[in-house]
């Protein structure tokens, strides 16, 4: 590939390094450029152009990337649309991310222009949650270079997800006198909840005496795929209550102790085939410990071992995290860097006397169908402003748990309701991904794709869907756009960013029309009763603004 300034003369099919504004058009980086662009950039007396040039053999940054993330992309591994010379790759499932460190290392180290980052082994993974990105760096490879990268492959997998799977487990806890039973309840709490972020369920807990022979009695009478033990006092050896109890009921002990703290002193036992665990104290609490690596690889289907335990050492000082991730019920997994806002506070006007927003459309309200996407995707939190029959509005959603906010100057305009929305954003918010509330046919899985590729350190501040070349709705914005947003009025949006921070834009291109597709009249709202996939050419959304 030759790189650098270029004659127009000899440009014709070279890829623009920076984008250039000449004769009122903007001409982005990564172009090909094409003999009409050349000829605008003349008219506007430029002569020449810091473009890449490919050169036989050389592979473009998007192909390369494809076709690398393609082939180490394993089981439940998803591989996104490349864009910009990256190809990122999500899970398909929840579960826990298995890698070949020494590969991922081999690749890296082949060529400073091929890159992949991933998440460490055994992360857990929510659905579509990304686990690495394959980035080009410059705008083309040599093919040569690819070809050792997939060399280095080899037809096996480099990524692969472990799905959590239905596990259902028993808990037994031990009393001793003076015990009490709120202890032993909230730690049943606490159990349930974080089986459930596995998929699995608890299926019954017994109690009894902190004495080997009760335990013992009720080990034999435990049923499930796993076994939980939490003892009225930690265990300090492998003669103690627990471990005595698991042997005096036929059962084996594997391992005692781990180097990971919280969480020194669990019990690897085996009972009849399943695994039984011995819990440290700190399995009470719900904060992170090393309890809850065991049980991620167990619910993930991998063999969990005296070797695989004694190997937990290395980010095992969990007790040192200054922030340690808490278990939650709702949403684990989801970053929280890109808000949702659903503007849903029109008129409808050209819907006659009915607000569209609560149109039936297979048995939900329209409205219903956006805020569901946005809920399932990775945008959190979800603000919905309300203006026209807001109470309605409100009410058709039921209990979705989105943030309300209303607009009492919505007869002004689209500009109010986004000033409005964007006032009820989150400090720690990084983007806003703006959707209107006319665009049923959004899903979380094209939201997801939006917000993976929204990166504003790396120049990618303002994300657009594009649909054979046509840009689309919804759009997100780094919130450093937040203030030029505000400053808006009447009855358009924030569209106008796009072309005065052409550099900071990057176009998505989508694999249906949905983000093109609003539903403004009566006669749309039937066509797509009619036929919801329907390919036809749609009128395309009105701005997130505008």
């Amino acid at each position: 590939m030759r790189f650098g300034p270029t004659p127009l003369a000899e440009a014709e099919g070279a890829l623009l390094a920076h984008s250039v504004r000449a004769g009122g058009r903007t001409f982005k980086k990564g172009r090909r450029l094409q003999a009409d662009d050349l000829a605008a950039l003349g008219e506007a007396g430029i002569g020449e152009v810091i473009a890449a040039i490919l050169e036989p053999g050389d592979v473009h940054e998007d192909e390369a990337a494809a076709r690398l993330a393609t082939a180490l992309a394993g089981t439940e591994v998803q591989v996104e649309r490349p864009f910009t010379g990256r190809c990122n790759l999500l899970a398909d499932a929840a579960g826990v991310l298995r890698l070949d460190a020494a590969r991922v290392d081999r690749l890296n180290r082949i060529h400073e222009a091929v890159t992949l980052a991933t998440l460490p082994d055994f992360a857990v993974l929510q659905p579509r949650q990304m686990v690495g990105t394959v980035k080009i760096i410059p705008f083309a490879v040599p093919g040569t270079v690819l070809e050792r990268c997939l060399e280095v492959i080899d037809g096996t997998p480099l990524l692969e997800v472990a799905p959590f799977r239905p596990l259902e487990v028993a808990l037994i806890q031990t009393r001793l006198d003076g015990t009490k039973e709120s202890v032993l309840d909230k730690t049943v709490a606490i159990t349930a909840d974080r089986i459930a972020r596995t998929g699995g369920r608890l299926i019954g807990e017994a109690r009894c005496a902190h004495d080997t022979r009760a335990l013992a009695r009720r080990i034999e009478e435990a049923g499930g795929d796993l076994l939980l033990i939490a003892g009225a006092s930690a265990i300090t050896d492998r003669e103690d209550v627990l471990p005595a109890a698991i042997r005096a009921a036929g059962g084996e002990i594997e391992h005692f102790g781990m180097p990971v703290d919280p969480g020194n002193l669990i019990l690897l036992g085996r009972l009849g085939g399943r695994p039984v665990l011995g819990l440290p104290g700190c399995a009470r609490s719900p904060k992170l410990n090393g309890f809850d690596w065991v049980l991620q690889r167990l619910a993930a289907g991998i063999e969990v071992g005296p070797a695989a335990i004694m190997g937990m050492g290395v980010g095992g000082l969990l007790a040192e995290i200054p922030t340690r991730p808490q278990p939650r019920a709702e949403s684990p997994g989801r970053p929280g860097k890109v808000a949702g806002l659903v503007l849903a506070a029109g008129q409808s006007r050209r819907m006659g006397r009915d607000n569209k927003l609560l149109a039936d459309l297979e048995g939900k309200p329209m409205i219903a169908h956006v805020v569901d996407a946005l809920l399932a995707s990775r945008a959190s939190p979800v603000i919905l402003v309300t203006g026209h029959e807001a109470d309605r509005v409100r009410a058709a959603l039921g209990e979705r748990k989105v943030e309300v906010v209303h607009n009492p100057a919505y007869a002004l305009g689209l500009s109010t309701s986004l000033r409005a929305g964007l006032a009820a954003l989150p400090e720690d918010a990084e983007g806003v991904l703006i959707a209107l509330a006319d665009m049923p046919r959004l899903t979380a899985a094209a939201l997801d794709r939006l917000i993976a590729a929204f990166n504003p350190l790396e120049g990618r501040g303002i994300v657009v869907p594009t649909v054979r070349g046509k840009r689309g709705n919804p759009v997100i914005f780094a919130t450093r756009y937040a203030e030029a947003m505000a400053q808006v009025a009447g009855d358009v949006g924030a569209r106008h960013l796009l072309g005065e921070h052409a550099d900071d834009v990057v176009e998505i291109e989508m694999d249906d029309d949905a983000a093109l597709l609003d539903v403004d009249t009566r006669a749309a709202l039937e066509a797509l009763r009619r036929e919801r996939d329907a390919s036809a050419p749609v009128e395309p959304a009105s701005a997130a603004g505008g």
